[in-house]
């Protein structure tokens, strides 16, 4: 069997807004949670998993392919919610998408601080 990617933990401040927040916005199921885990599932069975760990967080950076409708929407989202984002990493953008690889692209932070980057199509 090939590698495949399975999970990840996010830190969070709050776990259950962090679990919350990414849901709504990729319209993804709850998964079971146990122990200090509040877990959503993405397809092919990825679980998100969100902790609130005793230190400081440090941003991570997360990106996530979601085809046309749901970019849509979830910019739509963004937007409703009033959630600043820019179309590129350096924030120089603000209020804006991109255009770049042949899709669609934005930036915005989540509710821990880290840097998310929602996309259309593949960089490779």
């Amino acid at each position: 069997m090939s590698a495949t990617f399975n999970h990840t933990i996010i830190a969070s401040k709050d776990r259950a807004e962090s679990a919350r927040f990414y849901r709504e916005l990729l319209e993804a199921p709850a998964a079971p949670s146990w122990g200090p885990f509040t877990n959503i599932q993405l397809d092919g069975g990825v679980l998100l998993q969100f902790a609130e760990p005793p230190v400081d967080i440090q941003m991570q950076h997360y990106a996530f392919l979601l085809d046309d409708d749901l970019f849509d929407r979830a910019l739509a989202r963004l937007r409703d919610g009033g959630i600043e984002h820019w179309a590129d990493p350096q924030m120089r953008r603000p209020g804006e998408i991109n255009n770049e690889h042949g899709g669609r692209g934005v930036y915005f932070k989540d509710p821990a601080g880290h840097a998310i980057e929602l996309i259309t199509r593949p960089y490779l």
